[in-house]
């Protein structure tokens, strides 16, 4: 039996490639990537020459049968993404699962992903937290978002420049203006910036700056001080005092 790799890359920063991710590479039988433009930019940075085949969204469900048939027949495989861990907002999940209902053992080396640092530096809560990735741009935003209405966890969110401000003013719509944020882009990379403060403030200030990069964003949950004062003058059965 095979052993199936998930080796997290880096996601702007080559400095952050670890030294276990760079062996690993480079003793696979076989490397997947999400795009195999971008991580042969990576590959040959690294000097790692192995084979190399594009498993990505649009391929996995037909492709991961075969993979899976490999790994049961002895062979180790890695699996990247373009950037950032697999199955954290992209491919991976789908081919974990084949491989271990098959009985494969599957191992996740520790490395880069975006939401890690973006949380950590927003100066918000950060001992217990949601993760919601991209939410739906169309059919379900509006559910998912009333789901959260009461989430008393810090939220995270990916999104990308283009509607980092319709998502800020639905954001300020859906959990109030007041409720503290951070927009963290392009992390790791030269231009990486966090800007803090209310959603109102946020919105105010891509008004003015127009987004660039891909964002991290970070809210508030909803806070036991808030949810007091919502409740405040009501009797236990939900009627005004």
């Amino acid at each position: 039996m095979g052993l199936l790799y998930i080796v997290p890359t880096p996601v702007g920063n080559l400095e952050d490639m670890t030294l276990r991710a760079v062996r690993i590479l480079r003793e696979a039988d076989l490397i997947l990537a999400e795009d195999t433009r971008t991580s042969g930019i990576l590959l040959k940075h690294f000097d790692i020459k192995n084979q190399l085949m594009s498993h990505h969204k649009f391929n996995e469900h037909g492709t991961s049968a075969s993979i899976v048939e490999r790994l049961k027949a002895g062979a180790t495989i890695a699996l990247i993404s373009d950037a950032g861990t697999p199955g954290i907002s992209d491919p991976g999940f789908f081919l974990v699962r084949e491989a271990v209902n098959a009985g494969v053992e599957v191992q996740c080396l520790p490395g880069a992903t975006a939401f890690v640092p973006a949380i950590v530096s927003s100066g918000l809560p950060c001992e217990r937290f949601c993760f919601e990735g991209f939410l739906p741009q169309k059919k379900g935003r509006a559910t998912r978002l009333e789901a959260l209405k009461d989430e008393q966890r810090t939220m995270i969110f990916y999104e990308s420049p283009y509607r980092v401000l319709k998502t800020l003013q639905q954001f300020a719509g859906c959990f109030g203006g007041d409720r503290r944020a951070s927009a963290c882009r392009e992390i790791s990379k030269i231009h990486e910036e966090s800007v803090r403060g209310t959603l109102d403030e946020l919105i105010a200030h891509f008004k003015e700056t127009a987004p660039k990069g891909e964002f991290v964003i970070v809210v508030e949950g909803r806070s036991h001080v808030s949810n007091k004062k919502n409740d405040k003058g009501k009797h236990a059965n939900g009627t005004e005092q």
